[in-house]
């Protein structure tokens, strides 16, 4: 490919950023991210946001490389015909190559009561929305989290070292992620600062009110505010514009991220489904298929062949509070096994990976091809590999 090529990334998040930056690895190549807000969210700390110990924020002059044109805007359809974005202010956006990295929210709660009483917080405006109706509440009243997930628990450990009175609904276990001694680490940790924690199917949310929430097992709990956790969702840009997507609105790529309708739309992050396996929505997840995704396009234009995405895992790190937090290991195809750490150690690990994720953007805007990730998923091929068989064996 001759001549200056565009790329529209949408989406600022911890993908769309990596990924605008790392594709100004070639002069020849004008990259335009579109994002609604003027500023990077680090949604890793939204929690923070809520218990009013971090703003969540950061300048983009921090992480996005001066050669990237940020246009503060909601992409609104895809016109991959005609190779558009349309945004909310009514004009079009051109394009020789689109990085799709929406990233993903909070999913529509089924449960009765919940979407108008309930507090979901997996978005900065929503996180913003519960920060003055908290400070309004009184340090007595009782607070419910619903979920019992990395969001969950931080969440809830947040409010409580505050001083809150917090009660924990997991609808199942607490941490389903974790290894069995990574759950006691966090269950010990939360029960040190009062969090009542309640498991099992008989905790499982049936209705929320203003004031209360009842569940499976029939009982109903004072709730001043309830904040929901449970569960992620994908914006549905893909499918309004009519591209394939999985059962989840997640956009159909295949193994170098790129849509199964058109060559020149490439997926990053949460918003990517690859063989139709997507990986875990995480900001660990986020940056490498950032990274993979502008090398995908950057081959392309090369004329070169695109690699297949190798993602692996090195665990999850979940923060209690400002003084304590749990790192659970795992395998590199995301199992986690029987080591962690915990307490204060643990608290600096955690905080360290949160400023590292933004330095690492910070980086790849000075130096676009930086970053690097060493994990391998040796899971992910074999799983193809039997997918690939099955198909050959009902032909």
């Amino acid at each position: 490919m001759t001549g200056n090529t565009e790329v529209v990334v949408v989406g600022g998040g911890y993908a769309g950023v990596m990924a605008a930056n790392r594709l100004t690895r070639r002069d020849d190549v004008t990259v335009t991210l579109v994002n609604p807000r003027p500023r990077f969210v680090e949604r890793i700390r939204l929690h923070q946001l809520v218990g009013g110990s971090h703003e969540a924020m950061v300048d983009y002059g921090e992480v996005l490389a001066e050669r990237v044109r940020l246009v503060v805007d909601t992409a609104i359809r895809i016109d991959a015909a005609e190779r558009r974005v349309w945004l909310a202010s009514g004009g079009p956006v051109g394009y020789d190559f689109l990085i799709y990295a929406v990233g993903s929210g909070s999913a529509d709660p089924s449960v009765p009561g919940a979407a108008e009483f309930a507090y979901p917080i997996t978005t900065l405006e929503e996180a913003q929305r519960l920060r003055p109706v908290l400070d309004a509440t009184p340090a007595t009243a009782s607070l419910t989290v619903v979920g019992a997930g990395a969001t969950g628990m931080e969440t809830a450990a947040e409010l409580a070292e505050q001083g809150r009175r917090v009660t924990l609904l997991c609808g199942g276990a607490l941490g389903p992620y974790l290894h069995p001694r990574g759950r006691r680490s966090v269950a010990k940790r939360l029960a040190k600062l009062g969090v009542t924690v309640l498991e099992g199917p008989e905790s499982r949310v049936t209705s929320v009110t203003r004031e209360t929430v009842r569940l499976s097992g029939g009982h109903t709990l004072s709730s001043a505010v309830t904040i929901w956790t449970a569960g992620f969702g994908v914006p549905d840009l893909a499918a309004r514009s009519g591209l394939s997507t999985d059962v989840t609105g997640r956009l159909r790529t295949d193994e170098t991220l790129t849509s199964v309708d058109d060559e020149r739309i490439v997926a990053a992050g949460d918003s990517a489904a690859p063989s139709d396996l997507p990986l875990r929505m995480s900001c660990q997840t986020a940056r490498p298929l950032g990274a993979h995704a502008a090398d995908t396009v950057l081959a392309r234009i090369a004329g070169a062949r695109p690699g297949a995405i190798d993602v692996g895992y090195f665990g999850q790190c979940i923060g209690l509070g400002r003084r304590a937090a749990t790192v659970q290991f795992a395998s590199r195809d995301d199992i986690a096994n029987r080591f962690y750490l915990g307490g204060r150690l643990a608290a600096k690990i955690k905080e360290f990976a949160c400023r590292n994720v933004v330095k690492e953007l910070a980086d790849e805007a000075r130096e676009p091809g930086s970053f690097t990730w060493g994990f391998e998923n040796d899971k992910r091929g074999r799983l193809l590999e039997a997918e690939r068989g099955d198909a050959l064996a009902s032909t």
